[in-house]
Formats: structure tokens, sequence, C-alpha cells
């Protein structure tokens, strides 16, 4: 099963992986409502999942996967390699992580590996960089004061989101992300836009 926002992603995918005589696209979906509302259904062997989705993320779209149908293995397809956003793909219970600058064959190699059970990274993500950060990430890290929802709101006003905006996505008011932003100010003693952004970028969960 597919997961990408962009039409042009999923059809690009399923031409791939279509062409390969073992593999069948078995489902393409834009949102994670869909791709959720199929998997209670019809759990796929795999689904791919994109991290960057409008509404329900791939981060949290993963975990309801994970917890509906625990047989389905997977994996997450992001252009962020930063260390944060593989230890939250990883916690949300996914087998594999490939950066959409991988080829092609290492899409197909990735969801081989998750579909016999085994851990793959992208060969651009260092697994060393990856355990050591996993080592410090533990129960004392800043991002572990906040809720996954939080964590959520951080990410999307980051990068530049009103919160009317993150509020459509996520199916709240934006006086409850307004209420979320100042708590989560809150925990991190961060007072100002600018130093969010800092945080976010300095912790992975953004980029230039």
């Amino acid at each position: 099963m597919l997961l990408d926002d962009h039409a042009v992603v999923r059809d690009g995918l399923a031409a791939l992986l279509e062409a390969q005589a073992d593999i069948r696209v078995s489902a393409s979906f834009a949102t994670a409502t869909e791709a959720l509302c199929f998997v209670a259904n019809a759990p796929p062997d795999v689904a791919l999942l994109d991290i960057a989705l409008p509404g329900v993320d791939g981060i949290e779209a993963a975990k309801r996967i994970h917890d509906e149908a625990p047989q389905t293995r997977i994996l997450m397809l992001s252009m962020h390699a930063g260390p944060e956003f593989v230890y939250q793909a990883l916690q949300a219970g996914a087998l594999g992580y490939v950066l959409k600058e991988s080829a092609g064959e290492e899409v197909v190699a990735a969801v081989r590996a998750v579909y016999e059970g085994r851990r793959y990274l992208s060969g651009k993500i260092s697994p060393k960089a990856l355990d050591d950060y996993m080592h410090e990430r533990g129960p004392d890290h800043p991002l572990e004061r906040l809720s996954a929802r939080e964590r959520q709101v951080l990410k999307l006003v980051v990068e530049g989101h009103t919160s009317n905006e993150v509020a459509a996505m996520l199916g709240v008011s934006s006086k409850s992300i307004d209420t979320y932003r100042s708590r989560l100010m809150a925990k991190l003693g961060i007072d100002d836009m600018p130093g969010l952004v800092k945080f976010a970028i300095r912790h992975g969960m953004t980029s230039l």
C-alpha cells in the first residue's frame, strides 16, 4: 500500500514496484484517513508511508497502522535524513526508512527487506550516528517533555504554518493550536518564535 499526498510520487512508486515480478501494489492513497480505512479492512503486507502529510502525518499513521495491523510491515519514505525523524519513525513501529532521493532499486530493496522482517535504513543514513542519537535520546531529552500532539504542532509551526492552517490540518480549533504552542514553549523554556525555530533545527525536527 502506498501513502503519499503527491500523485506523481504515488504513480512513480506504483510503476516502479509493479515492474517487479514479486510485488503488487494493492492500493494507493493521498491521505492517512483513506489509508487507515483500507488497512482496517484489508491489511497489506507492506505499507510505504510518506512522513510529510497534511492532517494526520506519516508518523501518526504509522503508529495507528502498527496498532491496528501489527502484521503489516511499515516502510517510511522521507526527504529528511535527520536522526530525530528516523527515531520517531522507528518508535512509531516502522521497520525501514528510505529517503526520497534514493534510487529506485533502493526503494525496491527496502520493500523486500521489510517484507522479510528485516530493518532497512537508506544508504545515506549512518547506522552508527543513529545508534548514538538513540542512546543519547533518553528520558531527559527536551523533546520527551512534549506530547506527540505538541511535537506535531511544533513541527508545523516552525515550518511557517499559521495557527489557522495547522488547525485545519489537524482538525482542531485555532485556539487549541495556540494553547498547544504556548504550552510547548513553556515546557521548553522558549519565549519567542526564533528560539523555537532554532530548537527545532538543532534537534532535527526541521531543516533550513
